[in-house]
């Protein structure tokens, strides 16, 4: 740390100060002697400047967000400091400039930081390094996660959850939830390839809806048709011995799933799990959890699921469930929205394909604006602290309180430094810029291959 002492006159005590002096109350009084101020040494790397604190003429009265304020409100941080922070920082400098008039360009410099320099770097740069650019890749069906999947693997198993809560008694376009759901499922079953193993369970179908039958409802979870190649007559008559009746352990569900896919390694199996469900769990469980827990275990299974005729909440619920189990979600309202999704393999219509976009302008307007803003507090920051204290230099040197030769070096020094905080905001600012590119490019070659793809697909049909 560099010590810069005021001058010995200053801070020795005078005649009258022994003897006593009469203060601003008219009594005579102790004279508070002066202490040295110590100056500690400004930051010269970057990492030091990001931790930076305000400099205590700056901390005093110049406001953080003025500081800052971006290009087109420049005039009110220059008409403040023009008009009320110079004067008053200027009588701070000559003070202490008249006692200290022998220092070197580094101990100005330090001082300088020590009264001028921004406290601000530390906040922005924080934002600037955990920027995130928001693009995400878009959910893209590609029919591979379904029964083309049953088709090309030797080994598959398929395990259906069927919510029978009671809510599934109620009535959409077409019939009774319950009814069209199992007649959608059996024509699926229908289509699985003789070497698929099937497995149906049913939850929810124990009991009622009344608090008084909670405790065995949310634990009646029933495997009604063990995992097993799919036999037509069997599954049939498991698929029509169970009703809609009570509440909804859609967490436990999937659980007993877990358990009944335990042996079956993702090495050697493709694990694929459907839940058709109109709700939210009801039973306390947490199907998200539930869900992730399945996904990254040794069998690695994906959870797909049907929302049938689900309000917003359940909605919500069902699709964080899915992308848990790193599988899909999609609501229908009728059989026949049902039906599509189910045997369809999820497949996308055509309204689908040519819909779908890649990065929008939207977001990539917003990530630049997101990004420029960061980086102009940053960059503002900079700026202002290096006219403030060059102002400070040209103003000390015009008082005669150093040579022309140290001015030079400090405005120098100054400038050296401005640059090295500019060049690493810029380019940590260009890397997340680049980054954003990248994954812009990533994406639209994606979708832009999907689009190609099902277009043809399409045709065919």
């Amino acid at each position: 740390m560099v010590c810069l002492s005021l001058l010995s006159a200053c801070s020795e005590k005078t005649e009258e100060s022994n003897s006593g002096e009469v203060n601003n109350t008219g009594k005579k009084g102790k004279v508070e002697e002066i202490v040295d101020e110590k100056i500690p040494e400004a930051a010269r790397s970057i990492e030091l400047i990001i931790e930076q604190k305000a400099g205590k003429l700056v901390e005093k009265h110049i406001e953080p967000e003025l500081e800052v304020i971006g290009v087109i409100d420049f005039f009110q941080y220059r008409n403040f400091v023009q008009d009320t922070f110079y004067p008053i920082a200027h009588k701070e400098l000559e003070i202490y400039f008249d006692k200290n008039r022998n220092l070197t360009s580094e101990q100005i410099y330090d001082y300088l930081v020590y009264q001028l320099g921004s406290g601000q770097y530390k906040s922005y740069y924080e934002q600037l390094i955990s920027y995130e650019h928001g693009y995400v890749m878009p959910k893209l069906p590609d029919g591979e996660d379904e029964i083309e999947v049953v088709k090309k693997q030797k080994k598959t198993n398929v395990v259906l959850l069927m919510d029978a809560s009671g809510s599934m008694k109620a009535s959409v376009n077409g019939g009774v939830k319950m009814e069209l759901a199992k007649e959608s499922i059996k024509k699926f079953t229908e289509q699985l390839q003789t070497d698929t193993n099937v497995a149906l369970l049913a939850y929810g179908h124990k009991g009622s809806g009344k608090e008084a039958d909670k405790d065995l409802s949310c634990k009646e979870i029933e495997t009604l048709y063990p995992l097993s190649s799919y036999e037509s007559n069997s599954f049939t008559n498991a698929i029509n011995s169970f009703w809609a009746n009570g509440w909804t352990p859609l967490a436990g569900a999937i659980e007993k799933a877990n358990e009944l896919l335990a042996d079956y390694k993702k090495e050697e199996y493709k694990n694929i799990v459907y839940i058709v469900s109109d709700g939210i769990e009801t039973c306390g469980g947490d199907p998200v959890a539930a869900a992730k827990k399945l996904n990254e275990s040794d069998i690695e299974a994906m959870v797909n699921i049907i929302g049938f005729d689900v309000d917003d909440k359940g909605q919500n619920q069902l699709k964080q469930v899915a992308e848990a189990g790193g599988g899909s979600y999609s609501t229908v309202r009728n059989q026949s929205e049902f039906e599509d999704v189910i045997i369809k393999k999820w497949k996308p219509d055509i309204f689908q394909v040519f819909s779908m976009q890649g990065v929008t302008l939207r977001e990539i307007v917003d990530h630049k604006e997101r990004l420029i803003h960061i980086h102009g507090k940053l960059y503002h920051a900079s700026e202002r602290e290096a006219q403030r204290m060059t102002n400070a230099v040209y103003f000390l040197q015009d008082g005669e309180f150093f040579s022309r030769e140290v001015e030079s070096e400090v405005v120098e020094r100054i400038k050296k430094m401005q640059i090295m905080r500019n060049d690493h905001f810029t380019q940590i600012k260009d890397e997340k810029d680049a980054e954003a590119r990248q994954a812009e490019e990533e994406i639209d070659s994606a979708v832009q291959a999907w689009k190609e793809k099902w277009s043809k697909e399409l045709e065919k049909e």
